[in-house]
């Protein structure tokens, strides 16, 4: 839920032009995370303890001094769910550094960004919300440009970390179709117990104390200050900008996530993913620019 103007002491632009500010930030600081986590140049399982324990350690800290609470609902399905929601956004933090330790940065982030049709989908079925046919035709075209993807990574040997990829989405969708049945929940408590989550699974694969001093000093900006502080701002920037904004700021990950990668370390972009990439990518604007006017639409008398 957006907090109107008045509610945080702004007029509407000035409301808005913070908002904006903020999630631009947090994107900006997002999009570093393929980056860094070829640049710790550690094993997979390391990263993943490391960046689970990291941001429990950072984001409870926080907690503990912003005043933030984990208030469950009192159903025991519901409590179930949320716990649904925990794990499952464990496993995005373990499958994201998977997928990009086996296929390209740029193939990851845009099979990423056709999470929020897994959402709409998703929502349709367990929530049995309408969805509007842009939605569909969106989904459709999204897919589309998923298996344009893949015929890349048929071309580039990279199936498996495609792979990872579609089901980082589909399972970013599950959890945040699970988080919008939940509105009052707080967000940042589930973040942080993730976090948890996924170190503990790493423990049975993971050497974590035999990486190189370069290595931890990367997983720990990582960990203790990028991911923390963007999942901060964003939570942040939902207090001034309806979600359809937000989404569509987070498309700029998708940009810059594989240049700052090819930039440098010199990680070409296949050709099939440019492709694809720009359908999706389009797709998702489009999609998101039609879903803010509605939004923004005034009821029918």
């Amino acid at each position: 839920m957006v907090a109107t103007p008045d509610q945080v002491g702004l007029s509407g632009a000035a409301a808005h032009g913070r908002g904006l500010v903020i999630a631009l930030g947090a994107v900006l600081l997002i999009s570093f995370d393929a980056l860094m986590v070829r640049l710790a140049d550690a094993p997979h399982w390391d990263v993943v303890f490391w960046r689970g324990w990291l941001i429990f350690a950072s984001l409870g800290a926080w907690m503990l001094v912003s005043g933030h609470r984990l208030k469950l609902p009192a159903g025991r399905r519901e409590r179930w769910l949320i716990a649904a929601s925990v794990v499952l956004l464990s496993g995005n933090t373990t499958l994201f550094v998977l997928s990009v330790t086996y296929t390209a940065v740029a193939n990851t982030v845009v099979i990423l960004a056709a999470s929020p049709f897994f959402a709409a989908l998703f929502s349709r079925i367990f929530l049995h919300e309408s969805v509007p046919l842009r939605t569909w035709v969106a989904i459709a075209l999204a897919v589309l440009g998923v298996l344009v993807v893949f015929g890349g990574g048929l071309q580039g040997g990279s199936v498996l970390g495609d792979s990872l990829a579609l089901l980082l989405a589909m399972t970013v969708g599950a959890q945040l179709t699970i988080l919008r049945r939940f509105p009052a929940v707080p967000r940042l408590p589930l973040v942080a117990l993730s976090g948890a989550i996924a170190g503990a699974m790493a423990i049975p694969f993971a050497a974590p104390f035999s990486l190189s001093p370069s290595s931890y000093a990367v997983i720990g900006i990582m960990g203790v200050l990028q991911m923390p502080l963007a999942t901060v701002m964003l939570t942040v920037a939902t207090r001034y900008l309806p979600s359809p904004e937000v989404s569509l700021c987070l498309l700029i990950e998708t940009i810059l996530g594989p240049i700052w990668v090819w930039w440098l370390l010199g990680e070409a972009v296949p050709s099939l993913t440019l492709a694809g990439g720009a359908l999706i990518l389009t797709t998702v604007a489009v999609h998101a620019s039609l879903a803010l006017r509605a939004e923004r639409r005034p009821p029918p008398v």
